[in-house]
């Protein structure tokens, strides 16, 4: 399940992505996406420190997005704020551990089923990135 953290941070970097303004505050970004401003300051440093964003101080400081929406994968995000996109440990392939109650990992029923859920995950959130949702919002919709 994504959590509030990485669906704020998607937010937060689809505003970005549709807004013209060379830096955006973060008390902006906030007010327009309904997101508490501590909770989003937070999920702002953690984006900057991988290199999602990056900020300027000033009075017309604020974040404004470190890479292209093209180069930015929903998938990585969701990595950075959240961590493995696998719902086990022995189905990660960032995160791999090994299971301590299992006896045949090969044989193991679970794991296999787990490393589908992983796979297709994968395939949807590598496949798109920041510049795919804000030309197409409905890009989400599956049904």
């Amino acid at each position: 399940m994504l959590s509030m953290k990485a669906k704020y941070a998607l937010k937060a970097l689809i505003h970005m992505a549709q807004t013209e303004a060379a830096t955006l505050p973060s008390k902006q970004i906030a007010e327009a996406e309904n997101i508490p401003q501590k909770f989003l300051d937070n999920i702002l440093q953690e984006l900057r420190q991988n290199g999602i964003v990056d900020s300027k101080r000033g009075i017309f400081g604020g974040y404004f997005l470190a890479k292209d929406p093209k180069d930015i994968f929903l998938g990585d995000i969701i990595r950075i704020i959240d961590g493995p996109l696998a719902p086990i440990r022995c189905a990660s392939l960032t995160a791999y551990q090994k299971c301590d109650d299992c006896v045949d990992e090969a044989a193991c029923h679970l794991r296999r089923l787990m490393l589908d859920v992983r796979n297709a995950m994968s395939a949807i959130l590598d496949g798109r990135c920041l510049a795919d949702l804000v030309a197409a919002p409905d890009l989400l919709r599956t049904a």
